[in-house]
């Protein structure tokens, strides 16, 4: 595993550190959520990937934030967590 720290900026003042976690071997059997922050494009960027993860025969949920301009609300980083192994966070502009 890369031990490489990552920063969390959405609190400058005092920024979390997390470790960043293993990578799976394989996407196989596995749930991938797609997180749409609701920023322009973001949806096109995801749509695409969703279409070579369904090609693969991977398992896809959409999720999307109600605004980019704030952290996900709670509720939905708990629905997240309890539906997929692993996270694709769309970003564009």
């Amino acid at each position: 595993m890369n031990e490489t720290i990552l920063l969390d900026p959405t609190a400058e003042n005092a920024p979390a550190q997390r470790l960043r976690l293993a990578r799976p071997d394989s996407l196989q059997n596995k749930v991938v959520g797609l997180l749409d922050i609701s920023k322009p494009r973001g949806n096109v960027f995801l749509d695409r990937i969703e279409e070579q993860l369904a090609g693969m025969g991977i398992e896809v949920k959409r999720y999307s934030k109600p605004t980019f301009t704030r952290p996900a609300p709670v509720e939905l980083k708990q629905k997240i967590a309890a539906e997929v192994d692993l996270l694709v966070e769309g970003l564009a502009d």
